[in-house]
Parts: C-alpha cells; sequence; structure tokens
C-alpha cells in the first residue's frame, strides 16, 4: 500500500514487487514462516486477477477495494504502465522460482503467475510494428498521449529484458540496443534533456569523476535507485554488452562510488553530508518528491537512506557506515514504525512522515543480496530469464 496522505486504500504497483522480495527475504530470515508467505501469495494473485490490467500490464497505482487503475497523476495516466509492471513482475518470477514445493497451493501459485506472465503483451509497448522503443503507458480511452519511450540510462533496463525474456509477447533482442541502448539523436536529446548535461548522452560515458571512471550512465550516473530497481531480481555480476567493455556490476559499483565521494566533498555545502550520511536518490523531499543525485544542480541537500543502504552489494562499507549512523544517532528523527523514513534534510530540519514502498523494498532486497545473493540466485534460475540473458548479454569475462 502507497503511504500517502489520504491515500489509504492505494496499491503500488512497482512496490508490491520489490514487497515480493522483501516477503521471500522474511521467509529465509524468520520473520514469517513459509506457510504464513504462502497465504499472502495467494491473497496476491487473487488480487491481481481481479485487478484493472491493459494488454496485460497494470496501472501505476490501483485501488485497493474496487482492483480500478487508480489515475494518481492525472487523467492521462488511466491505463497500463509498463516500467511499475517490470517491477512487478520482477518480483513475481523470482516468486515462481521460490515457491518450488509439491503442494497444491505452491502449485497454484507457480502456475498463477506463469498465466500473468504469459498473459503480458509486452510487444503492444512498441506502439507500432517497426518501433526501435519500447512506452512507457497505454491509455484505454486516449492511446499513447503520453508517448514516453523508455530510453536508458536509469531505472528501465528491467523493462526491456522482460520484455524480451516473455515467451509468448516478447519482443527482438535488438531493441536493448536500438531502445534503451539507443544511439541515434532522439534519444542522445532525450538524455540531454533530463540530464542537463552532454556526459553520457551516447550511452556510453566515459568520462571520470572524483578519480572514478564511469563507462556508462548519464551526469555521474543519475539517483542511486538506478543501481537497485532494475537489480533486484536481475544479477549484474559478469556480463557485459556489445557497446562496453563493462562489466555492470563493476560500472554500478562505480556509480555509487562517485555518489558516495561527491557527498564526502559535498560541494554544495549541505548539512550532515559525510562518510556516514550519504544516498541521493528518488524521495520524498521538503517541496514535494525529487530524484537528487551527484550532480550540483540536483542536489538540494535531501538525502534517502535507500541510497546508501539499497546499495550495500556495490559499497558495504560505506553502506554500513550509514546504517550505524541512522540509526544509532538520528532516533525518532529518522526511524519509526516501518524501518527508516523516506529521506532527511538536514538544512530545513525536516524529515519525512512516510515510507515508500520502492525505497523500503530496495533496502530489504538489496542487503539480503548482499549477504547470501538470495533474490538474485531465484530470479536468475528461471528458464526465461535464462534464456534472455544469452541473447542480449555477452559474460564480461569473455573481452
Amino acid at each position: 500500500m502507497e503511504n500517502i496522505p489520504g491515500r489509504r486504500n492505494m496499491i503500488a504497483t512497482g512496490a508490491s514487487g520489490f514487497g515480493i522480495m522483501a516477503l521471500i527475504t522474511g521467509v529465509e530470515r524468520g520473520f514469517i514462516t513459509r506457510d504464513q508467505a504462502v497465504e499472502r501469495f495467494k491473497k496476491i494473485i487473487d488480487f491481481l486477477n481481479k485487478a484493472d490490467s491493459f494488454h496485460g500490464a497494470f496501472s501505476h497505482f490501483i485501488d485497493g477495494p474496487s482492483g480500478k487503475a487508480e489515475p494518481f497523476f492525472g487523467p492521462k495516466d488511466n491505463g497500463a504502465d509498463l516500467v511499475e509492471t517490470s517491477f512487478l513482475f520482477q518480483g513475481l518470477l523470482t516468486a515462481r522460482q521460490y515457491f518450488d514445493q509439491n503442494t497444491a497451493d505452491e502449485k497454484y501459485i507457480r502456475e498463477a503467475i506463469t498465466t500473468l506472465w504469459e498473459g503480458t503483451e509486452w510487444d503492444w509497448f512498441k506502439q507500432t510494428k517497426d518501433s526501435k522503443y519500447l512506452y512507457w503507458h497505454w491509455s484505454p480511452d486516449q492511446e499513447w498521449v503520453i508517448n514516453h519511450p523508455l530510453i536508458g540510462w536509469n531505472e528501465t533496463m528491467i523493462t526491456y529484458l522482460l520484455a524480451i525474456a516473455s515467451p509468448t509477447h516478447g519482443v527482438d533482442a535488438g531493441m536493448y540496443y536500438s531502445g534503451w541502448a539507443s544511439q541515434e539523436q532522439r534519444a542522445i536529446d532525450y538524455r540531454s534533456g533530463w540530464g542537463q548535461s552532454k556526459d553520457g548522452s551516447t550511452y556510453s560515458n566515459g568520462n571520470t569523476y572524483y578519480g572514478i571512471k564511469l563507462d556508462v550512465g548519464v551526469n555521474t550516473g543519475g539517483p542511486l535507485f538506478f543501481t537497485q530497481f532494475s537489480f533486484m531480481g536481475f544479477n549484474p555480476k559478469g556480463i557485459a554488452d556489445k557497446y562496453t567493455s563493462t562489466d555492470y556490476f563493476d560500472n554500478l559499483s562505480n556509480i555509487v562510488r562517485i555518489g558516495y565521494k561527491y557527498c564526502v566533498e559535498n560541494p554544495n555545502n549541505h548539512l550532515g553530508y559525510g562518510p556516514g550520511c550519504w544516498g541521493l536518490s528518488a524521495a520524498e523531499d521538503p517541496s514535494g518528491y525529487a530524484a537528487s543525485e551527484a550532480f550540483a544542480p540536483h542536489d538540494n541537500g535531501t538525502v534517502s537512506p535507500a541510497g546508501a543502504l539499497g546499495s550495500f552489494p556495490y559499497a558495504p562499507e560505506q553502506a554500513m557506515d550509514a546504517l550505524k549512523n541512522y540509526y544509532r544517532n538520528f532516533g525518532a528523527f529518522l526511524w519509526g514504525e516501518n524501518g527508516f523514513r523516506d529521506s532527511f534534510n538536514f538544512n530545513k530540519n525536516w524529515s519525512s512522515n512516510i515510507y515508500m514502498g520502492l525505497n523500503q523494498g530496495a533496502i530489504v532486497s538489496m542487503i539480503e543480496n548482499y549477504r547470501t545473493g538470495l533474490l538474485w540466485k531465484t530470479f536468475m534460475k528461471d528458464p526465461d530469464i535464462q534464456k534472455m540473458v544469452d541473447e542480449v548479454f555477452m559474460k564480461s569475462t569473455e573481452r
């Protein structure tokens, strides 16, 4: 459920995918029993089966009691959100592999997830037959009115990967390069526009920031959720694409290290920034919501605990320093009934009152991936995912 004041019954689709992975982690950690998780997953499946979907994809937000699409961002956003749907399926495919016991309930969970997965028309979201891109939204009464192509480097990588992996409505593996990693002028202009920089606008970057070379990423790599949301289940270790020689895990680690060093240097002189206080990402801020990053024009002093704590696989020592500092020294200012609050800004003596599901899920899942690799191992053994990896990527050790 999305924790937004006045929205007590609104379900967040992408955050639910991350919540699914957090529940699996909870079983392994003994927070809940496997039987309790099975009962919860039966409810999840039953809800998704009754909820509005559009060519198999779900909306960003869903009204809990009715299952109807909730156009929270305005009347144009009243249909499918392919990116949030991909976050959901990252969790569902992990669950399909996790619930592998030969019981009626676990068989039901696996089969129901397969039905949802195979019923999602990823290829519909090309918009046209010869499209080079997938598109983010589709409205049942306004069709492609938002007209937002998916172009990386950002959080949408998993959307292309799942679209390629689909056994029933898949897209050609080449769309990873023509869409996500596109180097045509449209994509260059897109990256330059949201990044406010030419660095990385051609997908490859190659510049050095704070002594760290960044092979792929716009500006200094972007908000840290870019290193988390597509990689909760998808393991970036040991893979490379045909455009760069970088190992994806190494590149993500470099984005995190750049973000850490930026906060230590603190060019905007924000209060609190330092070795135990870092993590610029997308979160609530005093003005509403913003995506902060290690780029001075995009940094207003708001820090998200998930930025650092979701980075445990990439920078464990620095993440642990932040965890100890946030928990031991900030008290009720930052810690509440659901864990760490979404964000804080010492300049304004402000902390968020909400616990955003996307960020909460990233904290739990990425800490577990650092500790045991549980979610990476579980998601990556899915046969559809294995086939996709072979089609899209090269092993970085082969270069």
